[in-house]
């Protein structure tokens, strides 16, 4: 029975235009909740979720995993099934961290560390322009406008589109591996038989770059999205302009990195200090 509201589920999600990953996601952990309860969605009580998510949390979860595990059930229940089940339990509190920034320097040693010229060409997009390393593996060709200097990023976090910039340099050195590739692909991004370059080899492909170019911080594809941000935010451009180049709803997201820049007037030294 059970499995029939899952896949109801999966097909309203789908409709709703939710993204592959948080499809899995919210599948995931609902599948887990009822198997975890053995009732009907229509059986479940309060206390039983309250159950299932300290048993989660006992398990070691972390405070991301445990949103996602109350945004996926509260969808499921509220939005779903049109049940209060969940409406007197609290979203858990996710702790808040500033973003793994890197300094210019170690920006170029890692972009300069790639083995290869497409893995290269996929850490400048990720810093020259702040894409979602989901937006860089889906770009494809045609959403290219080499002459203007811009992409059209389709269907982004929240299935919403919205126009990048991209770097002078970036453009030249993309036209010369486009023209020349052997693989023929409608993507940007290719494997050898022109499928999309899949999210986990841009992870390995940055992994291997921070490695060989002796960088001790935690970078992850992400972090040339912080750093893209926070250094546009450094040179003066409007957080608003920046805020529409990252695609984020609200500004209080993009406003984490005036955060992050304050941390570099840390490293300033006082004239005081300069005193003999």
């Amino acid at each position: 029975m059970n499995e029939q509201y899952i896949e109801r589920f999966k097909q309203e999600l789908i409709v709703g235009g939710f993204s592959q990953r948080t499809l899995k996601m919210y599948l995931c952990y609902v599948s887990e909740f009822l198997e975890f309860v053995k009732k009907e969605p229509g059986q479940v009580k309060h206390d039983d979720i309250i159950a299932y998510m300290a048993h989660k949390k006992e398990q070691g979860a972390k405070d991301s995993t445990m949103c996602l595990i109350y945004s996926a059930l509260r969808h499921f229940f509220k939005e779903f099934l049109k049940s209060d089940v969940m409406e007197e339990i609290k979203r858990p509190k996710k702790g808040k961290k500033l973003p793994v920034v890197m300094t210019r320097e170690e920006v170029k040693r890692i972009i300069n560390a790639a083995h290869k010229k497409r893995d290269k060409l996929i850490l400048m997009l990720l810093y020259s322009s702040g894409l979602r390393v989901s937006e860089v593996t889906k770009l494809r060709v045609n959403d290219l406008d080499l002459e203007e200097k811009t992409a059209i990023v389709r269907g982004g976090k929240g299935n919403k589109d919205r126009l990048v910039i991209l770097s002078e340099h970036w453009v030249r050195e993309v036209r010369d591996y486009l023209k020349n590739r052997k693989v023929k692909s409608d993507y940007v991004f290719c494997n050898s038989i022109g499928r999309p370059i899949s999210v986990d080899s841009v992870q390995r492909i940055v992994r291997r770059a921070r490695i060989k170019a002796g960088i001790d911080k935690n970078v992850t594809p992400h972090s040339f999205r912080h750093s893209f941000a926070t250094h546009l935010l450094e040179e003066g451009e409007s957080i608003r302009k920046i805020q529409e180049l990252l695609g984020h709803s609200n500004l209080s997201t993009t406003q984490i990195y005036t955060k992050v820049s304050t941390e570099e007037l840390k490293k300033v030294k006082s004239p005081l200090d300069s005193l003999e």
